[in-house]
């Protein structure tokens, strides 16, 4: 049996990682600048995480939600409290895209409409619903395409009021910063006119913080970079575990529950759950969120200086960079060369970094180095 063939493939084979580190089976190392899609939060293999879901797996790995699990409300307490959210309720699923469905099925629930907004750049996940609302027709089936279901310009408060006027409009969902659509920071005017014609007109807001979440930005959420906003709905993953598959969608109190209105197999399992503990313990005790933020800041600066660089947007450790060339070659270069990892975007000219938190200043000067030589270099790489 084959593989299904859908990944392009950076030709590595990676056997073992700590902290920002990677090897390969040639026992080469790498600089890990991308986490695995912004998954790898506190550090590959940190001992704190391993122990915490060893000690779990040596007590009882999973049961379904037809059993009190104990250690969901636990995490639910955690996740409270460091982020700012102690009255919203939680629902744990296994994935950014579950979360995203999960969020739209409730805000349609809560208001009895069918019609969603997104927006230019949106990545919301592959699934029914989310990719629906994901700025990318090419992976929109026939089956996924909703006519109720719009994505509107970036920014455009007029477009995004003129439409909830004509009615149907149960939610409106936007990235704390995109991810996929090369780091687009929402500027505050645009955050709180989303929120104020969301409460004018009884729509839902649904806040995406899958990539942006969990201290990447240098605050709990990407949008809390911003007053006063209260989404309706949070939907969480990848960080979230450090790898370990798990999501979920913060709930406001608004929101009534009823027993079989949303449901999981694998979501909040016991190994889930220690693996989601660990990481906020972590973040917690190392500072990880304020480190983050203070990293970021230098390295935006650094970058800024850099013939060759455009553009550099981003908070914390959430950087896109445009530079004045394709940026692929200068990703390939940074791998064959350098041995360090980065990520793509929409944009072919766009370098998107999402490292570990917990990473180093002098890990993240030596990727500064080795861009700057690469950039330097004529003529200009195509």
């Amino acid at each position: 049996m084959n593989l299904f063939d859908v990944y392009p493939l950076i030709p590595v084979k990676l056997v073992r990682a700590e902290g920002a580190k990677l090897w390969d089976d040639q026992e080469q190392e790498y600089l890990d600048l991308y986490g695995g899609h912004a998954v790898i939060s506190i550090g590959h293999t940190h001992p704190h995480y391993v122990k915490r879901i060893e000690d779990q797996l040596n007590q009882i790995a999973f049961y379904s939600n037809s059993v009190h699990i104990p250690i969901q409300k636990q995490y639910a307490e955690i996740l409270g409290r460091i982020s700012g959210y102690p009255d919203y309720n939680l629902f744990l699923c296994n994935s950014g895209a579950e979360a995203n469905e999960n969020a739209i099925k409730l805000a349609s629930f809560g208001t009895g409409k069918s019609g969603f907004i997104s927006f230019t750049g949106a990545f919301h996940g592959r699934t029914s619903a989310a990719v629906a609302l994901t700025d990318n027709p090419k992976i929109v089936a026939p089956c996924n395409a909703r006519e109720d279901f719009e994505i509107l310009p970036w920014g455009d408060l007029q477009a995004v009021e003129l439409r909830v006027k004509q009615g149907n409009i149960a939610g409106i969902i936007i990235e704390g910063i995109q991810g996929v659509g090369g780091i687009q920071v929402p500027s505050p005017e645009f955050l709180t006119g989303l929120t104020n014609i969301c409460k004018d007109f009884g729509v839902k807001l649904i806040l995406d913080e899958v990539q942006s979440g969990f201290g990447r930005t240098g605050k709990f959420f990407a949008h809390q970079w911003v007053k006063n906003i209260k989404p309706d709905i949070i939907s969480m993953a990848k960080g979230m575990g450090n790898g370990f598959p798990i999501g979920g969608i913060l709930i406001s109190p608004d929101f009534e529950s009823s027993y079989g209105l949303l449901g999981t197999t694998f979501g909040g399992n016991h190994l889930a759950c220690a693996a989601g503990i660990a990481v906020l313990e972590v973040l917690e005790a190392e500072n990880l969120i304020q480190k983050a933020h203070e990293l970021g800041t230098k390295v935006m600066e650094e970058l800024k200086t850099i013939p060759g660089i455009i553009d550099v947007r981003g908070n914390g450790l959430m950087i896109g960079i445009d530079l004045d060339r394709e940026a692929g070659p200068v990703r390939s270069e940074l791998v064959k060369k350098y041995h360090i990892f980065t990520g793509s975007a929409a944009s072919s000219n766009t370098i998107r970094l999402l490292p570990p938190l917990n990473i180093e200043l002098n890990q993240l000067n030596s990727f500064i180095s080795a861009l700057t030589q690469i950039l330097a270099q004529s003529p200009i790489l195509k």
